[in-house]
């Protein structure tokens, strides 16, 4: 009963109960042996009488829609069942033990209070034949259906409040990670202005002073004192190259630390030693794949492609439900490209909202500025595809 009660569990509170996959499983067992066994027990009272095709006939009808729910809507799907089964009833009594878990079905399916009407009219039946069978009224044929009745909407009930109650708490714990990890890339942003603003104004900014001054002062003693204008100037020019070296420091500085790696190309052992990082606190298994004979792709191409693998990689571990992703890096005679793909549920949005892919503008646009293009593809339940291509000529 997965895919066709899919859709009325999201809309009523029992969709909670849907992940119970080994009740499930004993549902569609009980039910299976509850048909085989009253119809086996029709032959053995009445052999094989008139009655005896529309009852074999009737089980097979009641097993064939119990097996089309993957197929039908479910409160159809349901409807159909019930009335099969009400007219089996009518042939062979016997058949009223099924009502258990069309009980539990009709509960899963429906909301609360309409499953409960299903349910009594499911009682009401099975008490008016069988107590067409029995010569004299019998108390536990009246009060065991009944009773049956009330135990199992009771406990499908408590189930139902206490995974609700569990949801409410994973939900509330969920949004109070997303608050905490808010606060940290805030509180992240925020020491790291602070440190490039401490860079650049111990460095930078100074300088320019220096420069400033050391300029005033040569043009001061321009004309009176030439040689000491010419040393002023040449101490600004010295200052104009220290600073200039330090910005190419802090500049240096951002780029990703994986990538402060001298000698062979730094970026696939980057991108392994990013992707064993992020899978090491994740179920989800990362592998790295590299085709081609690596380059050296130039600090700002080889560092887009790292955070590009990084925001993919990041969405994939933290939305996608996953359990396989696959990071490729191809080295192709004009361009050079990074592919991440998932076996996740996809993007169930479509069209595809960038806003819903967290980072897709920022990597997008960081490829467009080095003249590369950004492809995602997503099919709900397939996985998603990404993929980021740089021509090799811009590196």
């Amino acid at each position: 009963m997965s895919t066709s009660l899919a859709g009325d569990r999201e809309r009523t509170p029992a969709a909670i109960l849907g992940h119970a996959n080994g009740l499930v499983t004993a549902l569609h067992a009980a039910f299976v042996v509850l048909v085989l066994a009253s119809a086996v027990r029709y032959l053995t009272g009445h052999g094989f009488d008139d009655r005896a095709p529309w009852v074999l006939a009737g089980a097979l009808v009641l097993l064939a829609t119990y097996a089309a729910h993957r197929v039908l809507p479910g409160a159809v799907w349901l409807g159909l069942l019930v009335a099969v089964w009400f007219g089996l009833v009518l042939l062979a009594p016997s058949f009223a033990w099924c009502a258990v878990p069309l009980s539990f079905v009709a509960l899963r399916v429906l909301p609360f209070w309409p499953a409960c009407v299903v349910v009594a009219g499911m009682v009401i039946t099975t008490l008016v034949q069988w107590t067409r069978m029995a010569d004299r009224l019998d108390p536990t044929i009246v009060l065991g259906p009944v009773c049956i009745a009330v135990l199992a909407v009771g406990a499908y009930r408590a189930l139902e409040r206490d995974a609700l109650a569990r949801q409410a708490l994973l939900d509330d714990l969920h949004a109070a990670q997303g608050d905490l990890a808010d606060a940290q890339h805030q509180a992240g942003a925020l020491a790291e202005r602070a440190r490039l603003s401490r860079e650049i104004h111990d460095s930078v900014a100074q300088g320019l002073s220096s420069i400033n001054l050391l300029l005033q002062a040569a043009e001061r003693e321009w004309d009176d004192r030439p040689a000491a204008a010419r040393e002023h100037a040449a101490q600004a020019a010295a200052t104009a190259r220290d600073g200039l070296d330090e910005v190419r420091r802090v500049v240096r500085d951002l780029a990703p630390a994986e990538l402060a790696v001298s000698g062979a190309p730094a970026l696939p052992d980057a991108l392994r030693q990013t992707c064993e990082r992020l899978a090491a606190h994740s179920s989800v298994e990362v592998r790295v794949q590299v085709h081609g004979t690596p380059v050296s792709l130039g600090p700002e191409v080889e560092t887009a492609l790292l955070r590009t693998a990084r925001g993919a990689l990041a969405n994939v571990l933290e939305h996608a439900a996953a359990s396989t992703a696959v990071v490729t890096l191809t080295y192709q005679p004009d361009a050079v490209v990074l592919d991440v793909r998932d076996d996740g549920r996809g993007l169930l949005q479509q069209p595809m909202d960038p806003d819903r892919w967290r980072g897709l503008a920022g990597i997008r646009d960081r490829l467009k500025q080095l003249g590369g293009t950004l492809v995602l593809e997503s099919e709900p339940g397939e996985g998603t595809a990404l993929a980021a291509s740089i021509p090799l000529e811009r590196s």
